[in-house]
Order: structure tokens, then sequence, then C-alpha cells
């Protein structure tokens, strides 16, 4: 029986799927090997994790049920983002201020982080700063936006509140008041992964595909994976980086699994403002877009709670009606039909922030539920801080992500 929860995770497919990808080198398990950390997982995170593990000097080993970048990634829209889920307001009402404002700047700081390490690495994934605009909704009126504007200020984030003229005249986006924020990154999730990956296996690591994980032992300073096939990898960590897949070892308190859609359109720049910026509601559930590099827009949103993947899948076509529809009135003047429709299982936090960290009852184990509307800003996140657990001095966020703590 399979270590990880196996499923079905999108359906449909994305832009990103329909561009050409360089073959990333893989090999099958047939012996037993050491390591210093196992990373189950070749997906954004597992990418991000075992970049940074092996930028400090430790040996990885990767296993994956499917082979790279064959999960979860691909579905994403790639909106990077530092701002989470749950505005700043409401979620320092249920955690404290200090808190809330530490999370949000920890997004901040991992998505500038991001940005930093791909120039650094050279990957070349379409990435491209923009502005966003948060706009008017159920959760916030134009009183709750001018409260979250003020809160991230106070929090040290340079905002501003435009009101639905201005919205209208500079985006052509229907009247509403919104947030307007900087620095957000938008990309190409699959080719970055790739970057992300590429890096590690060039430091050494090693990837091993398809390697279903079976089981997990843990003993005396060492963590022993046994695969399907009976080959197992010994080190002194593992870390599961499975997305949406929960690990059958890890507390699910607060996470649950969703589903989420999305569409592409055909490309018409021409339509779009020149510094389009992302968009996403202040709703429940709220539509996010954002232009690609082509001039499509990405529309998606109508999250369901996760049932099971033929429900899921049976949606899709009266979802992808549904966003139509809704982006026509967001955005008269563009054409909203679809080039591209998916769907896939995404994970939700109570709070919109990931938990990062040891297991418990699992020594030497580890783990990112990096779930969220934020998740690769939350794969940084988690590569920074299992580097600074695993082979630095710790990291002075943990407590506000571990699966210990009380929120």
């Amino acid at each position: 029986m399979a270590a990880t929860l196996a499923r079905d995770l999108r359906t449909g497919r994305s832009p990103w799927m329909s561009r050409p990808l360089a073959a990333i080198p893989s090999r099958k398990l047939t012996r037993d090997i050491a390591t210093d950390v196992i990373v189950v997982g070749a997906g954004i995170s597992g990418a991000m994790v075992a970049d940074a593990l092996t930028d400090a000097g430790l040996k990885v080993v990767i296993l994956d049920r499917r082979g790279p970048l064959m999960g979860s990634t691909p579905a994403s829209t790639a909106l990077l983002q530092y701002e989470i889920d749950t505005p700043l307001s409401e979620l320092a009402v249920r955690i404290g201020l200090d808190r809330a404002e530490r999370i949000w700047r920890r997004s901040k700081l991992a998505l500038d982080a991001l940005r930093e390490r791909a120039a650094h690495l050279g990957i070349k994934a379409d990435l491209a700063v923009r502005d966003t605009l948060y706009l008017q909704g159920d959760v916030l009126d134009r009183e709750g936006l001018n409260l979250e504007a003020a809160a991230r200020r106070r929090a040290g984030f340079e905002v501003s509140v435009l009101p639905p003229a201005e919205v209208e005249s500079r985006y052509g986006l229907a009247r509403r008041a919104a947030i307007l924020g900087h620095g957000n990154l938008a990309a190409d999730p699959r080719r970055l992964a790739a970057g992300f990956l590429r890096a590690a296996l060039e430091r050494g690591a090693g990837l091993y595909t398809p390697g279903e994980l079976a089981t997990v032992e843990t003993g005396r300073d060492k963590v022993v994976a046994v695969t399907e096939g009976g080959a197992t990898v010994t080190g002194s960590y593992l870390v599961f980086a499975t997305g949406y897949e929960l690990p059958k070892h890890v507390p699910r308190k607060n996470h649950r699994i969703v589903s989420t859609y999305c569409i592409a359109t055909a490309p018409q720049p021409k339509a779009i403002p020149a510094e389009m910026p992302f968009v996403w509601e202040a709703s429940d559930p709220y539509l996010y877009l954002r232009a690609d590099q082509d001039g499509r827009i990405i529309c998606g949103g109508e999250d369901e709670d996760f049932v099971d993947e033929e429900r899921r899948d049976a949606l899709l076509v009266a979802k992808t009606a549904t966003i139509q529809r809704k982006l026509a009135r967001l955005m008269p003047g563009i054409d909203v039909a679809a080039d591209f429709a998916w769907c896939g299982s995404f994970g939700a936090s109570t709070t919109g922030t990931p938990s990062i960290g040891s297991v418990p009852k699992l020594p030497g184990c580890y783990a990112v539920l990096g779930y969220g509307g934020n998740g690769i800003t939350f794969s940084m996140m988690a590569a920074q801080m299992l580097r600074g657990l695993i082979a630095g001095k710790g990291d002075p966020d943990s407590d506000l992500f571990s699966f210990r703590r009380a929120f």
C-alpha cells in the first residue's frame, strides 16, 4: 500500500502543456542506495526543496510515482503572489496581529527570494513582475477594502485603494473599487519547476521515476524509504513534497482538497492593457485572472470541495461556461472563448496558510503542505525553511507554519 494518497490530479490541458520542454533525465530505482535527504515528489515543491538542499551541500535523492512535473504543477495558473487568501485584517483577528503580519511579510520575502533565485540560476520561464488588483467583493466591501489597505500599510506593504472609475479607465474592468499592490510575479510554472529541478540534478541529485513509495521506516538517526519494487533509499532525513496527494503520516487538521477550474482565451494582446495586473476578488469563492506573454487571459475559480475525480471532471464544461460569463462581465472588451480549459485538485487551509516542518511522531521526516492560492510562493518558503531546519540553524518563522501550531 502506497505511503501517500494517489489522485488523478488534473484533467484537460493548460497552455504550458502545449509548449515543448526538454526531457528531464530520470532513472528507475533498481538497487538499494543511501543519501543525506530523500525528497518525495518531483513537482514545483520538490524541485525547489531539492535545489535548496543540494545548494547547502547535501546529497539528495528525489522519488516520484509518475515522473518529473507530471502532477499538479502544469495545472497551476502561476499567479505568484505574496498576498495570501485570507485578508490580513481578517487573519489578525483570527490568530493575532503579530502572527498575521509575520506571515504576510514572510510570504513577500519568499516571493522576492523566488524571483532572485530564478535569476541567479538563469531560469527562463516567462518571468515578469506584475501589479495586483484585489477587487471589492462579498468578503470585503468598500469599507472593508479601506481597512485591509490600512492593515497592509501598517505591516509595511506599499498599496493604494483605487475608486471604481479609475479601475475601469486604467484596466478596462467593470466598475469596482480595488486595492492596488505591487511586486508579484507571473511565470510558466512547468518551465519554472524544470529549472529548479535541473539545478539540483546538476549538483548531483538523483531522480528516480517511477518511484512509488510503499513505506517509511524511521530509526535512530536514519529514515528508510521502501519502494513498491522493494528497493530502499536510506537517508538522515525525508521530505514529503507530494502536494495534494497527502502523505498518510502527516496531520491533516485544517486542510482540505478542493477542485478548481481554469480557462485560457485565444491571444488578443490588443484588447488587453499593456500593464495588465493580476486580478482577484475579495469573494468566496473568488475569480482570479492574469494575462500571459502571448496576450491570453488566464482565468480560474468556481472552486468546489473535492469529492472524487469523476465528479470533478464532469463539471468541467459547465464550470468553463460559468467562468466565461463572469469574465465577460468583468472584462467586457475581450473575447472569452476558451482555447484551453482544465481542472485540477488543489489544497486549501482554513487560514490560507501552509504547513511546513517536522512530521509529529515521525523522526527525521518533514512535510510541505503549501496549500492556498499561493502554492508556488509557499514552495519557495518551504525550500528556505527546510534548508534552515535540516542544514542550518533553524528558521525564525518555523513556529508560524509548524504542524504543532495551535491555529
